[in-house]
């Protein structure tokens, strides 16, 4: 039987229609305490719901940027790790070929012992220009790095050769000449150090120049994150204490209803007995 085939008087009918809005206006207050937002879709108000849908996306996208960031910091750091293991290397080297500057030139042995030295450091030098790259990308070994910063800004971070070539540092004669030689001679050796040193200090200071930038940009994402997740919830994030007191007048409401029906369905039974 549908409902229009029932009978039901003016007051019974009055009821249950303020009785329905009570239930609406108990779910719409039950959805924004259980999901904290007073704007859940652009039906509750679509011009809150779509410019809160923008800030939220733009900080998703700082928020991934910012995960690029901390990538490019770390590549960075192993890079100037990198840097500081080679300089410290190249002040080995130093070391080395001054004593194979002040050993007489007749100690062929020694000055053969001290080239083989000399030759290592080179070799751990181009080692650890080799092992200092960060997720398959190595600023040492002139791979370059692009850092996403955010709304479309990027920053590249061009990358050197650290390793003996790329400073320009040639190996030692092993035959006891290195003192006598012409194109590779102890002075020489010496030389070239004092310019790599020179190289890596820049190369160094250029890195750390770039990672402040990335710091600074970090930080300045964090509070766009902060001031675009704020202007958000401003925007749809509903007042829990209004929302759990319209729930408490609402349950009154749906019961003071439910009496008022009884009240009504009473009254027509009234009407009956007179029959």
């Amino acid at each position: 039987m549908a409902l229009d085939d029932i009978s039901l008087t003016s007051g019974m009918k009055a009821n249950l229609l303020e009785l329905e809005n009570v239930t609406n206006l108990m779910n719409r207050t039950q959805t924004r305490l259980s999901t904290g937002k007073a704007v859940n879709s652009p039906i509750d108000n679509p011009l809150n719901y779509f410019i809160a849908q923008s800030l939220t996306n733009r900080a998703a996208n700082i928020s991934t940027a910012k995960d690029n960031m901390s990538l490019g910091l770390q590549t960075i750091s192993a890079a100037n790790n990198g840097i500081t293991a080679i300089t410290s290397l190249v002040a080995a080297a130093q070391g080395v070929a001054n004593s194979a500057l002040a050993a007489s030139s007749s100690d062929t042995t020694t000055i053969t012992a001290l080239a083989k030295q000399y030759n290592g450091l080179l070799a751990q030098i181009d080692n650890a220009a080799t092992n200092s790259g960060f997720q398959g990308v190595n600023l040492l070994t002139g791979n370059n790095l692009t850092v996403n910063l955010g709304d479309n800004s990027t920053l590249t971070v061009t990358g050197v050769s650290a390793n003996s070539t790329g400073l320009s540092l040639s190996t030692a004669p092993t035959d006891g000449t290195w003192q006598s030689s012409t194109t590779t001679s102890v002075a020489n050796s010496l030389s070239q150090l004092g310019t790599a040193l020179t190289t890596l200090q820049t190369d160094s200071q250029s890195l750390s120049a770039n990672s402040n930038i990335v710091t600074i940009r970090q930080t300045f994402a964090d509070n766009m994150i902060s001031t675009l997740s704020t202007g958000s919830d401003d925007l749809t994030l509903a007042d829990m204490n209004q929302e759990s007191a319209n729930m408490l007048a609402l349950q009154t409401q749906q019961q003071l209803g439910i009496a008022a029906l009884g009240i009504a369905a009473q009254a027509a039974q009234s009407v009956l007995k007179l029959i």
